[in-house]
Order: structure tokens, then C-alpha cells, then sequence
């Protein structure tokens, strides 16, 4: 999983490095499946469930799931996007918010305050501590700053199959849910909205929008639970612009 992680991990490097205004999240898709293969890897997302994509590219309002295509990016705009890597069967999850040129101050503040309620999250990764500490430590730290998290979509393990149990919801109680232990792996994502946290389908029937327009941000890890402490798999960091 961890050679999963790297590749995802440069993916997301070389996502970094590409997006710019001018682009569409379809070029973005070929460049990502190109790196993916080259590497040893397989885009897991590629044909999941009939996603036809192997990155998920998520612009502005859209929360999760956009399929890449003709959306051509814009100064300011902020884009979401999730790659999935398998290597030998396992798996690794990862995602990043990249800023698309100069951005306006309240999306540079929701990048960053989703961005560290992900490792609010990742700090609770212990042995013996439950699912509801990450869940709870990622939303005290995003509705601190205002924002809402998203409370129908949920982090999750994963390993041999993208979506595997427990679920990680990104809202609710601590100490609550399974025990964690050691060999545990989780994709903890939290999705967070400037407005309310209520979403609905596109027509596409795979992205998922903010119900209000507000802007959402989506970041996430793959991390295993060792005896150590949390061992992030897909450690990135974005090359902002």
C-alpha cells in the first residue's frame, strides 16, 4: 500500500504542477492515467462502479466526484482532485484542492482551514482510539473557522477494495465507533463547505454539489495505524501557484 501511496503521492505532485488557467480536467485525466501506468501503477478509479475516469476533478462548488471532460479551468477557480492508485492489488486514496492561479482570500482560507482539519484528523490515528475522535476532531476544527462539513459522504478504510469498513464520517461524537489498531488503513477525506453542508447530485449522476454554491474543499489521506502513530501513505504537498 505504501508503493500505492508513492504513486498517488507524485500524481497528485504532477497535478500540482499542471493545473494552471487554460487546461481542462480531461488533459488533467490523461496526464494522470500516463504517470499512473508509467509508474507500475493502475487508476483504480478508471471504470469503478462505470466512473469513466482516472481522476475525480471537482471544481468550485462540486464537492466529490466530478468526471473529468471539457471543463476548461480559470483564473481563481479551485479544483478538487481525488486519484486512487493500485499496485499488486492494494490500494491507496488521496486528494488535494489546488488553487487555479490567484484566488480570492475566502477560498485560499477554506483550502487551508480543510487542509489542516485533515490532519486534526490524522493526529487522532492512535491504537486504542476510535473512529468518532477523527470525526470529531475534524469537524470542531472546520466549524471553528465557519464552515460546514459534509455529512453524507464519509472517509473509509480501504486495502484490497476501494471502500472497505469502518466508514470515517467527518462529523460526530468522540470517543465513539470502532477501536482502532494497529494495521488498520483509513482514507480519511474531509469535505468542507464555505455555506451549509447539504449537497445533491448533478445530472451526470456522479458529482455532487453544494446545495447552496458555495465553494467546498476536499482533502485526504491514506494512513495506516501502527504502534508508532499514524504513518501517512500519500504524504503530498501541493505546489501552489
Amino acid at each position: 500500500m505504501a508503493r500505492a501511496g508513492a504513486v498517488v503521492r507524485g500524481c497528485l505532485e504532477l497535478m500540482g504542477q499542471e493545473v494552471r488557467p487554460g487546461i481542462t480536467t480531461r488533459e488533467l485525466d490523461r496526464l494522470a492515467e500516463k504517470y499512473i501506468r508509467s509508474q507500475g501503477g493502475i487508476p483504480t478509479f478508471k471504470g469503478y462502479r462505470g466512473f469513466p475516469g482516472s481522476i475525480c476533478a471537482s471544481p468550485n462548488d462540486m464537492v466529490v466526484h466530478g468526471i473529468p471532460g471539457k471543463v476548461r479551468l480559470r483564473e481563481g477557480d479551485i479544483l478538487g482532485v481525488d486519484v486512487g492508485v493500485t499496485v499488486e492489488g492494494y490500494i491507496a486514496d488521496a486528494a488535494m484542492t489546488f488553487p487555479i492561479g490567484e484566488i480570492s482570500e475566502e477560498a485560499r482560507r477554506l483550502l487551508r482551514a480543510t487542509e489542516e482539519s485533515l490532519m486534526k484528523g490524522i493526529e487522532q490515528c492512535r491504537v486504542g482510539n476510535r473512529v468518532g475522535d477523527i470525526s470529531h476532531a475534524v469537524q470542531v476544527h472546520a466549524e471553528s473557522h465557519g464552515y460546514s462539513v459534509v455529512q453524507s459522504m464519509v472517509g473509509h478504510g480501504v486495502g484490497r477494495d476501494m471502500h472497505e469498513d469502518p466508514q470515517v464520517p467527518n462529523f460526530g461524537p468522540p470517543h465513539q465507533g470502532p477501536e482502532l489498531r494497529e494495521g488498520m488503513v483509513l482514507a480519511i477525506e474531509p469535505m468542507v463547505n464555505a455555506g451549509g453542508y447539504q449537497v445533491e447530485m448533478g445530472e451526470d449522476g456522479w458529482a455532487i454539489y453544494t446545495r447552496d454554491g458555495s465553494l467546498s474543499a476536499h482533502f485526504e489521506h491514506t494512513v495506516a495505524i501502527t504502534n508508532s502513530g499514524p504513518r501517512i501513505l500519500t504524504n503530498a504537498t501541493a505546489v501552489r501557484g
